[in-house]
C-alpha cells in the first residue's frame, strides 16, 4: 500500500485515539499517539478515563469492525475470560414496561472491562512495527504554517519535565483527546472559526461496583448472562449488571436530572431495589462486593458540526468523542469510534486532499443514527429540554408500541436490537413487514 507520508501524530490514547491510529498505520511510516497519562499495567483503570470504571458495552457493530481491524480480537478476548454472547438471546432487555422477547440472533458481543478492552486493542496496536506510544506528554497547540493554511505538527511537553518543550513535525494530526479537546480554541486562534455544538443536557449520575459472579446468579436472571433495565417513565432509572472477566459481575445503578444512587452499601441496595424490575436486586441482594460504589456525572451529550465549517486547515482532523460525546447509557461511543476508523481509511484512499472535509461529512453521516437514537429516547423524559418535533414525538410513540409488540416476538426483538447495535438503519423499523408486525400486536389484548 503506498504511503501517503512519513509520519502522522494522533492526540489521545483512549479507544478513539487507538482507532484512529489503527486506520493510519496503512498509509504512514510511523504513527506516534501523544498521551497524558502513563498507562497503568494490565487492565487498571487510568485517570484520563474516569468513565473506565463503568459498565461499558461494546456493540455488535464494533466487535465486528474491531475483528476486521484485529482479526482473532474476539478469540483472544475470551481466551482472557471476556464473555461472549448472543446479543438477542442472552440478555434481558427492559424499557416501556416490558422485557424484549428473546430470539437466536447473529447479533454478538463482548462483556468485558473498558481496561481490558482498551488494554487488547493497544496491545494488537502496538505490535504494529510503526506505531509507538508516547505517554506522560501534552499536546499543547499545533504548530501551524500559515502561508500554506496547514498544520505540520504539535508542541508536546513531557509532563517529567516542563521546562523542555518539543516540536513533534508530522503530515497529519488527528485530535481524538475527548469532548474536552481543545481545538475549537485551537482553531480560534489560527484564524477559523469554531464549529456549531449541539447539546442535549440531562444532568445524568450512576454509581459503579463489582461483584463476584456465581452459578446461582443466573437463575435470578432467567438463565440470561446480563440485564438491562432502561430509563423510562414513571421515575427515569436505569440499572445494568453485565458479565466482565475475572468472574465478576459489574453493576451500574443511575438516574436522570439530579436523581443521585447513594454511594453507601444500603442506599446503594435501596437504589437497585427501587427499579421497575427486581431482576438486578434479587443478584446482588446477597452477593459478595469486590468494590466501593464509584460515581460518575455525565451533563450533557455534546456534538460539535465540523461539516458545516466553510474553512478548515489542512493536515489536521477532529475524531472520536471530539466530534460527538453520546449519553453512556447507550454504550454508542465505542462503537462510533470504530465506524469512524472504517470511514478514515476509506477517506486516505482517495489521498489527502482535503481530508478532514470528506471526513468529517463521513463521521458525520455515521454520527446521525446513534444521536437521533441517544437524543431522541432522552427527550421521552418530559423533564429534559430539547426540541421535540413532530418526528421525534412520532418516533418515540411508534418505538413505544414497538417495544411492547417485541415482548412477544423475537423477529421484532432482533430487528430492534440490529438498530441499537447500530447494524442497521432506524428505517428498518417501519418497513412495511415490521409495521404490520407491530400494529397486529398491539391490537391485541395486553398480556401479563
Amino acid at each position: 500500500m503506498a504511503q501517503l507520508g512519513k509520519h502522522a501524530i494522533v492526540i489521545g490514547a483512549g479507544m478513539g485515539g487507538l482507532l484512529a491510529a489503527r486506520a493510519l498505520a496503512d498509509w504512514y511510516g510511523e504513527v506516534t499517539i501523544v498521551e497524558r497519562d502513563t498507562r497503568p499495567q494490565l487492565y487498571e483503570p487510568r485517570k484520563g478515563v474516569p468513565q473506565g470504571r463503568h459498565s461499558h458495552g461494546l456493540l455488535a457493530r464494533g466487535r465486528e469492525v474491531l475483528e476486521q481491524l484485529f482479526p482473532g480480537f474476539t478469540e483472544e478476548m475470551v481466551a482472557r475470560g471476556a464473555q461472549i454472547g448472543d446479543i438477542v438471546n442472552d440478555g434481558l432487555w427492559f424499557n416501556h414496561g416490558v422485557f424484549l422477547s428473546s430470539a437466536s440472533s447473529k447479533l454478538s458481543g463482548i462483556g468485558a472491562t473498558r481496561p481490558m478492552l482498551e488494554g487488547e486493542v493497544l496491545r494488537r496496536l502496538t505490535q504494529l512495527p510503526n506505531v509507538r506510544l508516547r505517554e506522560g506528554c501534552d499536546a499543547l497547540e499545533p504548530l501551524f504554517d500559515r502561508d500554506q493554511s496547514r498544520v505540520t505538527g504539535i508542541h508536546v511537553k513531557d509532563r517529567g519535565n516542563w521546562n523542555d518543550t518539543k516540536t513533534l513535525s508530522a503530515d497529519l494530526v488527528v485530535d481524538s483527546s475527548g469532548r474536552g479537546s481543545l481545538s475549537p480554541s485551537w482553531l480560534a486562534a489560527l484564524g477559523y472559526a469554531k464549529p456549531r455544538e449541539e447539546q442535549i443536557k440531562i444532568n445524568l449520575g450512576y454509581m459503579t461496583r463489582f461483584y463476584r459472579r456465581r452459578p446461582e446468579d443466573f437463575e435470578h436472571l432467567h438463565g440470561r448472562r446480563f440485564a438491562i433495565l432502561a430509563a423510562c417513565q414513571p421515575d427515569w432509572r436505569f440499572g445494568a449488571i453485565l458479565g466482565q472477566e475475572g468472574e465478576r459481575w459489574i453493576v451500574t445503578l443511575g438516574g436522570y436530572l439530579g436523581d443521585q444512587v447513594p454511594a453507601d452499601d444500603s442506599g446503594f441496595l435501596d437504589f437497585a431495589r427501587s427499579l421497575q424490575k427486581p431482576e438486578l436486586y434479587n443478584v446482588i441482594k446477597n452477593a459478595e462486593p469486590l468494590s466501593s460504589p464509584t460515581p460518575y456525572q455525565f451533563t450533557a451529550s455534546l456534538r460539535r458540526r465540523y461539516e458545516e465549517l466553510p474553512r478548515f486547515p489542512d493536515g489536521f482532523v477532529v475524531y472520536g468523542d471530539a466530534l460527538c460525546s453520546f449519553n453512556p447509557v447507550f454504550g454508542q461511543g465505542m462503537t462510533v469510534a470504530c465506524m469512524e476508523s472504517l470511514a478514515l481509511q476509506e477517506c486516505l484512499k482517495a489521498g489527502t486532499q482535503e481530508i478532514a472535509k470528506r471526513f468529517f461529512r463521513a463521521a458525520s453521516r455515521l454520527i446521525d443514527t446513534p444521536w437521533q437514537i441517544a437524543v431522541g429516547s432522552d427527550l421521552q423524559n418530559p423533564h429534559v429540554e430539547g426540541k421535540r418535533t413532530a418526528q421525534v414525538r412520532f418516533i418515540n410513540w411508534y418505538i413505544a408500541k414497538f417495544f411492547r409488540a417485541a415482548q412477544n416476538n423475537g423477529v421484532l426483538a432482533t430487528k430492534f436490537l440490529e438498530v441499537a447495535n447500530l447494524m442497521e438503519q432506524p428505517a428498518a423499523l417501519l418497513r412495511p413487514r415490521i409495521a404490520l408486525l407491530v400494529w397486529k400486536s398491539n391490537r391485541l389484548p395486553v398480556r401479563a
